[in-house]
């Protein structure tokens, strides 16, 4: 806890003490430690002078702000309904099918987490996902095995 202190400090003296620089502040936190635990929401909360409530109420409405640990390799399929009437489903299915895991799952060695996101911006393009920093658009089941197939064999453990 001692470094995600540092981290906040730094992060509060970077962006400010303003209620209006959470969001940077905890988009920071990820960035560094890929996940909002409890402890650092509390540590925000007395930095910026308001409720753990609020940090947390923050941080669980916004589905890029990670208050659960995931895999190295965050996959976030769009959810929206035109993803859905494009092909979404299949496409899940074929992701299930490769990682062996459901949605909401990670796998064995923390390797890749599957994940439903609302809007990703994307629908002109969908179905689409983010992997991580990386967009992908418009899907089929043989461009996932594809990418998902580079990430497995070639991106570092």
């Amino acid at each position: 806890m001692a470094d995600t202190k540092v981290l906040i400090k730094g992060l509060s003296s970077k962006y400010g003490k303003e209620r209006k620089n959470l969001i940077p502040i905890l988009q920071g936190i990820i960035a560094e430690e890929n996940v909002l635990t409890k402890e650092a929401m509390r540590e925000v909360a007395t930095e910026l002078d308001i409720s753990a409530a609020e940090v947390y109420g923050t941080a669980s409405f916004y589905s890029f702000l990670d208050t659960n640990a995931h895999g190295k390799y965050k996959i976030r399929v769009c959810k929206s309904i035109i993803c859905d009437m494009k092909g979404k489903r299949e496409l899940i299915k074929t992701m299930e099918n490769i990682l062996k895991i459901k949605v909401g799952e990670t796998t064995v060695g923390k390797r890749f987490s599957l994940l439903e996101t609302n809007c990703l911006g994307l629908c002109a393009d969908g179905p689409a996902m983010l992997i991580n920093e990386d967009y992908f658009t418009k899907l089929t089941p043989l461009k996932v095995h594809k990418i998902l197939g580079e990430y497995i064999r070639n991106k570092e453990l």
